[in-house]
């Protein structure tokens, strides 16, 4: 039987803990006294609903390696993500399915990374093709929800489709959502020009989350009532929102925190250029585009927009805490255990107590910002601040 013993404090209470694991799991959280000063902050491993790449490796990209999506996964832990869900976008039925087995194969050929994936994420192509709410999606193979198509993408994935965000705009569009949410599937609404009918109708055929709400949008709505108050509206509907503090202002966010408290979580929405350094390139989705020092990815040709997200999930659990618009623990809930609930994940994904699996985050704060000093997924140490992998067992 494998074994591991973390030190650290927990994140909100501050309390100093001993974390026992065994054979991947949490065995017990033991007190060990008053907290020391010198015991880095413990915390569960961030759940990043959609990334559509990381460090210039594209998950959109064709053709797709296996070896690449390997890569990206041991990357992406070293920022603390411990259950991602790879992003394909809309694209031809071809490319789409593509990407699928390439990821699929990662996941079946390699153990680590077979963890690390909770789902794949299907963003499009059943999205909007009015211009705003399509946002950089191809517009040449936007189209209606197809569900034979998706059956065909479903099987390239080896059943990995875990979340389809889609319009509900198209006729035809709640049978789709039915068909799909009876599956287990998460069908989540984004991309859309739907009407506050149709929002309504998406919903009770079973649609359970909004892809980056308040994105994606026209530049002008009615006042109301428009699609962005109905997804507010509703209950039923976990609203996912990008946290970088350029695609929505704190204002936004505060009102979403506020309005969707219990139903809503953080995700990223990274593009593959996240994690490179500052500077200009050529991407083959929007062209030239500027990634600035602040992490601001926007068109070269037109500073005001923006070409993407280039910002992981703990930066901007950071910015939260930093602005006041919610307390450090409660960030890193919205970006690991909120995740994990919206997504159907069980086992006491994004949590940690006993019985939940050992992705553990070790890290020191500067000022509001988190340094991540050690990772373990599976109770097995995976990145360390200073080199990458130790045994984690003991």
């Amino acid at each position: 039987m494998s074994r591991a013993v973390v030190e650290g404090r927990l994140l909100g209470s501050g309390a100093a803990v001993r974390v026992v694991v065994a054979d991947g799991r949490i065995a017990s959280i033991e007190s060990i006294g008053d907290a020391a000063e010198a015991l880095p902050w413990i915390a569960p491993g961030l759940v990043d609903l959609q990334v559509n790449g990381y460090a210039g490796i594209d998950f959109n990209t064709t053709p797709l390696a296996a070896d690449d999506v390997k890569k990206a996964v041991r990357l992406l832990l070293s920022q603390a993500v411990t259950t991602v869900f790879p992003t394909v976008i809309t694209n031809s039925d071809e490319a789409i399915e593509a990407s699928m087995r390439s990821i699929a194969a990662a996941c079946r050929e390699d153990a680590l990374t077979g963890s690390c994936v909770g789902g794949i994420h299907l963003e499009g192509p059943f999205l909007s093709p009015v211009d705003g709410s399509r946002g950089a999606h191809e517009a040449a193979y936007v189209r209606a929800p197809d569900w034979d198509a998706f059956l065909r993408w479903q099987e390239a994935a080896e059943g990995r489709i875990r979340i389809v965000t889609m319009s509900p705009e198209w006729d035809g569009a709640a049978a789709f959502i039915s068909r799909a949410a009876a599956t287990g599937t998460i069908v989540s609404i984004g991309h859309t020009a739907a009407t506050p009918e149709q929002i309504r109708e998406a919903v009770q055929a079973g649609a359970r989350m909004s892809t980056h709400l308040g994105n994606a949008a026209q530049l002008l709505l009615p006042r109301h009532p428009n699609y962005i108050w109905e997804q507010l509206a509703a209950d039923e509907l976990t609203a996912c929102v990008i946290p970088d503090g350029f695609h929505l202002p704190d204002s936004v966010l505060k009102v979403f925190l506020r309005a969707k408290a219990g139903r809503i979580a953080l995700v990223s929405d990274a593009v593959y250029l996240s994690g490179l350094a500052p500077g200009a390139y050529r991407t083959h989705i929007g062209g030239d585009v500027v990634l600035t020092p602040e992490g601001r990815l926007h068109l070269a040709s037109n500073p005001k927009l923006l070409a993407g997200s280039a910002q992981m999930l703990v930066e901007g659990i950071g910015r939260l805490a930093e602005r006041g618009l919610c307390s450090l623990d409660e960030a890193w809930a919205l970006a690991s255990a909120a995740p994990a609930a919206a997504s159907g994940l069980e086992g006491g994904v994004g949590t940690l107590a006993a019985g939940s699996p050992a992705d553990l985050v070790l890290f020191r704060l500067d000022d509001a910002r988190v340094r991540i000093e050690e990772v373990y997924k599976n109770g097995t140490s995976r990145f360390r601040q200073n080199g990458i992998g130790s045994s984690g067992s003991a």
